[in-house]
């Protein structure tokens, strides 16, 4: 009897102890990283009011020509980036709050549903992120499906890579469920808390139509930095000219900026606008 009891405290002993090895091997899930790394800030450049509003871009008798361009500039992008993009993003920043499950080898699992509204429509997909530790980053993978009207079995919308702390990293997003093939490659860095440059690099090969896309290599470069206009857009695309290059800088403060092109201006000078988006004399 004693040496029946002695067996059961072994093994109960023993169990404890393997389970207690298996939780610490296993460590703690990958960082995610964050929403910034798949968004770009167009709020210097989009209307902030209703039509006749004196702060809107605009107004008759108002010169705002230089900021107008801008502007144009990025809601180009603006749109072709949230048509791509509006999923994905939401899709992982709703992962931020969910708790993952352990899976293997170093890999981990989050699943749940997310609601995305796109033009005032709201639509409910599944989503599946898995995250594996490797020695110098974590390979990351999103599968979403959508159930009823529109409904369409589970892809691979995005994958890539990020550093263990999640400070830079890449995406690779997929088209769509019809169309799962590249269109997006993100780059990414993090300047202390957050995003400091972003890139989004147009690189799908063939557009729904089946022949060559024009904007592909089309790129936006995305930044933060130091000095008055703590803002910028590198612009690389495709217009009815050919390609072009933008350059635009801006206070994120102030609301002023500057833009250059020489495609649309014919010259490399800086063309300004003030905190009203009126044109004014570069200083």
């Amino acid at each position: 009897m004693k040496r029946l009891t002695a067996l059961i405290m072994i093994t109960v002993l023993l169990t404890g102890f393997l389970t207690g090895c298996k939780k610490k091997d296993k460590g703690d899930p990958p960082v995610i990283p964050p929403v910034e790394s798949m968004e770009i800030d167009f709020r210097n450049f989009e209307y902030s009011g209703k039509s006749g509003d004196a702060a809107v871009p605009g107004l008759k008798g108002i010169e705002n020509s230089n900021w107008v361009f801008a502007a144009g500039v990025a809601m180009i992008w603006k749109g072709v980036i949230v048509t791509s993009v509006a999923v994905p993003a939401t899709a992982l920043k709703a992962a931020l709050t969910r708790t993952p499950v352990y899976l293997d080898n170093k890999k981990w699992q989050w699943t749940y549903n997310v609601t995305v509204s796109v033009n005032q429509v709201s639509t409910t997909y599944k989503a599946r992120l898995t995250g594996q530790i490797q020695t110098n980053s974590v390979v990351w993978e999103m599968y979403i499906s959508r159930e009823g009207a529109g409904a369409f079995p589970e892809f691979l919308w995005f994958s890539g890579t990020s550093k263990p702390d999640a400070s830079s990293g890449q995406w690779t997003v997929n088209h769509s469920s019809q169309y799962p093939e590249p269109v997006f490659q993100i780059d990414w860095i993090k300047s202390g808390a957050t995003v400091g440059k972003i890139t989004f690099t147009y690189v799908r090969a063939l557009n729904n139509q089946r022949v060559p896309d024009p904007f592909k290599t089309s790129y936006i470069e995305y930044g933060t930095a130091a000095g008055n206009l703590n803002a910028y857009y590198k612009v690389y695309y495709k217009n009815e000219q050919g390609f072009a290059s933008v350059d635009v800088e801006w206070s994120t403060a102030g609301k002023h900026g500057r833009v250059r092109s020489v495609a649309w201006f014919g010259n490399p000078d800086w063309y300004c606008w003030d905190e009203n988006y009126v044109n004014i004399s570069c200083q």
